[in-house]
């Protein structure tokens, strides 16, 4: 792959940089530092969650009854092979809702690389002999993670995974756990009550001098015979004692200081990493650690709450946003029916949606929200809205639509139901934020239609603005959706457009708006991998002709045609082109007597996700993602990853266009991918469109037919950056601060910063006007109260947006803030051997079950929060459970699942005796505390081995009593 001149002037600019402090973050960081074989935190993340899915999947039946095929994968490992083998090639199954989730755990991994107030600390990366806080930072994350998984929140849950996942890798890049020859991960950081092996005491010389970029052996023979754990120090804070480690490379400022050198891992290079010959023994067991992470969050979470976390199943979502004013009976009812039809068509089949959300709203009530995944919940839901009272205009639909935002997954599409104009305008900005952070489609249905019953409504109709709506309008071309207007009489054939929208695996082929003019031709592309074709078009034609690749025409009039079923209403013309779709290239060419908007779907696995990125050559070389929308002027580059890729779709991408609302090309660049992530690509960009533009990818199927697909959204450059400083964790009953700074890159002007959340924490709510200077920087903050009965797991949404006063440029930030618990137990409950009764000599199959062996255990925990539950995660025998006072016992058996402990104090200290027959030597128990906190206990015969069991001093007096009153199982 061809480098551009700019990256090579990063290449020699990181010469001169701060120091660095981790694996890579991202695939990108390799082409800054011309480490290509390196592996980084992204690759070792992505590789671990595809092997967990992969082992679910393994286990879990299809809708078919078929299980995942258990034979080794092919490398490397894809989601487009995975969740293809396991539905089926012939279904069309989407993987962006995987690889978002995916996604939302890579960045906030990166995000410790990237933000201020992580990327130096050495306590978030196992640096400078922080240790023992590194470790309890692990615990904190992981009982984080738990809060918000139980709290649902999903988004939440996978922001905390990724800090935490970083924290962990960067242990065996960052520590001498390699050098002292270890090659299993250290099984101490999370899941055990025991200590970790000693660290280097401060005055404990740990490093000799290195003069070379290679430092093999520099750390003392002593430090790695004696297993003292040490990290090395970089930077100038904290500062390094004389003859400690440094983490070392070009980028670290204490490499020269004594001990001269360093023993990071972090890359193949040997500019960047001095002990670079063992990056791929540290990379090896960050994978495995990222692995067995992964796997005690799927036993503590289940595996169901896993897959959510992971999307994986979750198809498209039913957004319902309902206007129940009195005028809206006929509205109501096409929602309802149109409900009605699309779960009774797909109930049972992967195209049944797997979440479905209802906001109603008038004036001045909102809500409540309806969330479920129950479709006859649903039902419910829409039975029971009523069109009551209004008469006048305008309605509350923009807080409506904000509750939607929040609650939908990203990737998802709202279709609000109002014949009245919004009468909370001043929410404009943080509902665009929201649009476009989570990439959701808006579609409004809007029925005007004069001919209804009702002296008040026609009367206000003839003094209201035809411009009212324009906010509507805005919303739905900024989101890649639609504005039709219609009327009642044609609102239920209308809504058919939420039937061909929430299939899954939707994908957007052509999306155009355009003005009027006689005759306006546009082309789209049918690849081989696209079935179920349909257009809409939004507003009044004229005429319309629909050519095929062969040539073949149909007109406006022939309304069931050879080439499509054509549908014409009021505000809208629907589209079907009939199957088998012929691929190649389609054109539509369409007489308008006003503006239109033309949008083209279909259904491929086959589809892409998006986000602009800047290079960070500061303390940690790679690319960062761009929050917000992107900054003109600044060279940029567009990161793409392209869903659905495997050995049944043979296709490839060559470039990318920028294109504007009306379809014209503005910016073409061609695409350079990642080695070692398939799908991903990369695009640099010297300067993006000054007017608002949307992206389409382009390549070839393994036909040689043109494949296209496109966004739809439209993303707009700005001169003005809003950057937060800071992520506090929201704690109940505190006051919590984020900072933030306001860059403007254009000429001196004054700015109007709004600030907005969904939970009423913000304390002070209204618009604030900030004179910023050309190139200056203005700093602010606002402050939220946590109550004190906020859940923990929990979250709030802040959104934040900024405006020049003369409405040229804007810029937004989307907060996601947890509410935590500041002082969890973080002691994993303990398991202590007590005694291992028999032996398996070597026996034939045929004999194995005529011998037996047993051993028996001690449960307790020495944490707040007392033990939770029992399960037998492995082993074929049958384990018993007795609480102190003898009087309950519970038996427990391989596949069965976890055992829920009561709160009484009979299970305060549990004895656990198991029994097996020789035909299964090993078993694996899984011990949980009331915070999540786990523990696993392996047992094996003719040795009882336990993780982490030696059995502590403090666990001999309840031996001891447990022995007095008879209740050892033998």
């Amino acid at each position: 792959m061809a480098l551009p001149a700019a990256v090579w002037a990063l290449c020699v600019g990181s010469l001169v940089l701060p120091p660095c402090s981790a694996f890579f973050p991202n695939f990108w960081a390799r082409i800054l530092t011309l480490a290509w074989s390196s592996y980084t935190h992204q690759d070792i993340t992505e590789e671990a969650i595809l092997n967990v899915t992969r082992e679910i999947l393994m286990s879990r039946p299809n809708r078919w009854g078929r299980t995942l095929p258990e034979q080794e994968p092919q490398e490397p490992l894809t989601a487009g092979d995975l969740f293809g083998s396991y539905y089926g090639d012939q279904e069309a199954v989407s993987m962006k809702a995987f690889w978002q989730a995916v996604s939302e755990v890579v960045r906030a991994n990166a995000h410790m690389d990237f933000r201020s107030e992580m990327q130096s600390n050495p306590v978030y990366h196992f640096d400078s002999e922080r240790i023992q806080g590194a470790r309890d930072l692990l615990r904190w994350r992981w009982i984080q993670t738990l809060d918000s998984i139980r709290a649902r929140d999903y988004q939440g849950a996978r922001e905390g995974l990724g800090y935490l996942l970083h924290s962990l890798q960067d242990f065996y890049s960052h520590s001498n756990w390699v050098e002292m020859g270890h090659t299993e991960v250290n099984s101490d950081l999370l899941n055990s009550a025991d200590q970790l092996e000693p660290v280097a005491a401060e005055d404990v010389q740990t490093c000799r001098e290195c003069w070379n970029f290679s430092c093999k052996n520099n750390i003392l023979e002593d430090v790695n015979s004696k297993k003292l754990l040490t990290t090395g120090y970089f930077g100038t804070d904290p500062k390094k004692p004389p003859g400690k480690c440094s983490h070392g490379g070009i980028l670290d400022q204490s490499r020269s200081l004594s001990a001269r050198g360093g023993i990071n891992k972090d890359s193949t290079s040997p500019l960047f990493s001095p002990h670079h010959y063992l990056h791929g023994d540290a990379a090896r067991l960050a994978t495995a650690a990222t692995v067995a992470l992964l796997r005690d969050l799927r036993d503590t979470a289940g595996v169901t709450d896993f897959l959510r976390l992971m999307n994986v199943g979750r198809n498209s979502a039913l957004v319902f946003v309902i206007d129940t004013t009195g005028s809206m009976f006929e509205e109501i009812t096409a929602a309802r029916l149109r409900a009605l039809s699309i779960i009774q068509e797909r109930q049972g089949t992967l195209d049944e949606p797997t979440t479905y959300v209802l906001v109603p709203f008038h004036d001045p009530a909102v809500g409540p929200l309806q969330e479920t995944e129950d479709p006859d919940v649903f039902m419910r839901f829409l039975e029971d809205l009523t069109a009551l009272g209004g008469g006048d205009e305008p309605e509350m639909c923009l807080t409506a639509l904000q509750m939607a935002l929040i609650h939908s997954p990203p990737q998802s599409e709202i279709y609000v139901f109002t014949d009245a104009s919004p009468k909370d305008r001043h929410l404009q900005s943080a509902v665009e934020g929201l649009t476009v952070e989570k990439r959701i489609k808006v579609t409004f249905l809007l029925t005007e239609d004069t001919s209804r019953a009702g002296w008040r409504r026609r009367r206000r109709r003839e003094v209201l603005s035809p411009d009212r709506f324009s906010i509507y309008r805005s919303l739905s071309a900024l989101s890649g959706g639609l504005t039709v207007f219609t009327t009642d009489r044609d609102i239920q054939q209308v809504s058919s457009i939420v039937q061909d929208s929430t299939l899954p695996a939707k994908v957007t082929l052509f999306h155009v708006q355009t003005g009027p003019s006689s005759v306006s031709p546009h082309s789209f592309h049918v690849d081989s991998s696209v079935k179920n074709v349909t257009v809409h078009i939004a507003g009044s034609l004229k005429a319309f002709v629909l050519h095929s690749p062969s040539g073949q025409e149909q007109s406006f009039l022939e309304k069931n045609g050879h080439l499509a079923q054509m549908e014409t209403f009021e505000g809208l013309t629907r589209i079907r082109l009939l199957p088998p779709v012929s691929p190649g290239q389609w054109i539509i060419r369409a007489e308008t007597q006003e503006n239109i908007t033309l949008n083209v779907i279909g259904q491929s696995s086959v589809d892409f996700l998006y986000h602009f990125a800047v290079a960070v050559n500061s303390t940690h070389p790679g690319l960062s993602r761009v929050e917000g929308s992107p900054v003109a002027g600044v060279p940029t580059f567009l990161v793409l990853t392209v869903t659905g890729l495997s050995a049944s779709h043979k296709v490839s991408f060559s470039h990318v266009t920028l294109l504007s609302a009306r379809g014209e090309s503005l910016l073409g660049a061609q695409l350079s991918s990642s080695s070692s992530s398939p799908g991903e690509f990369v695009s640099q960009l010297p300067a993006l469109p000054t007017v608002p533009f949307s992206v389409r990818l382009t390549g070839t199927d393994g036909q040689g037919n043109v494949l296209e697909r496109a966004s739809g959204e439209m993303v707009q450059a700005t001169h003005v950056q809003l950057q937060v400083l800071s992520l506090p964790q929201l704690a109940p009953g505190t006051t919590s601060t984020v900072w933030f700074d306001i860059y403007n890159r254009g000429p001196a002007r004054t700015f109007v910063l709004t600030a907005a959340d969904d939970r009423g924490f913000l304390k002070h709510k209204g618009r604030e006007r900030l004179s910023v200077a050309q190139d200056g920087t203005v700093r602010s903050w606002v402050d939220l109260d946590t109550p004190g009965g906020a859940q923990v797991g929990s979250a709030a949404t802040l959104s934040l947006s900024v405006e020049s006063e003369d409405k040229r440029d804007a810029n937004f930030a989307v907060l996601h803030l947890s509410v935590v618990n500041t002082d969890p137990d973080l002691e994993p409950p303990s398991c202590s051997p007590l005694q291992v009764r028999g032996s398996c000599p070597a026996l034939p199959p045929e004999a194995c079950a005529n011998a037996s062996w047993s051993a028996s255990l001690l449960l307790s925990d020495r944490g707040r929060s007392g033990l939770g539950r029992v399960q037998l995660g492995r082993g074929r025998g049958r384990l018993v459970l007795r609480g102190a006072s003898g009087a309950q016992e519970e038996h427990l058996q391989e596949g069965q699942g976890p055992l829920l402990l009561g709160n009484s104090s009979a299970w305060a200290a549990v004895q656990a005796a198991y029994t097996s027959s020789c035909c299964s030597t090993e078993a694996e128990l899984l011990l949980w505390d009331r915070a999540g906190n786990l523990q696993r206990c392996s047992v094996s015969t003719p040795h009882l081995q336990v993780a982490g069991a030696f059995l502590h001093a403090a666990a001999w007096p309840m031996v001891f009593a447990l022995s007095c009153f008879g209740v050892l199982l033998h």
